[in-house]
């Protein structure tokens, strides 16, 4: 069973349009938390330990970027 990942991201933001394709092209379910839209999503991204987007949550592993630990988690998703 794919697993759903959490992607936080904005509306202007490069990276995380990538990582949001890359998704989709891998079809992992995605939650998208747009920090425009909602401020709290911005403390939450705090909390995990980044200031910026794209941050990309699978469980308990969350990165930043548009990174090869991309790659990582998208394979985590499928197991």
């Amino acid at each position: 069973m794919i697993k759903k990942i959490i992607v936080y991201t904005t509306n202007d933001c490069i990276e995380c349009t990538m990582v949001k394709k890359v998704l989709e092209e891998e079809g992992i379910p995605v939650e998208l938390r747009d920090l425009s839209i909602n401020p709290n999503f911005q403390k939450e991204v705090e909390q995990l330990g980044f200031m910026g987007v794209p941050v990309t949550v699978l469980e308990n592993r969350a990165i930043k970027g548009f990174t090869n630990e991309l790659k990582e988690l998208i394979e985590l998703a499928k197991e």
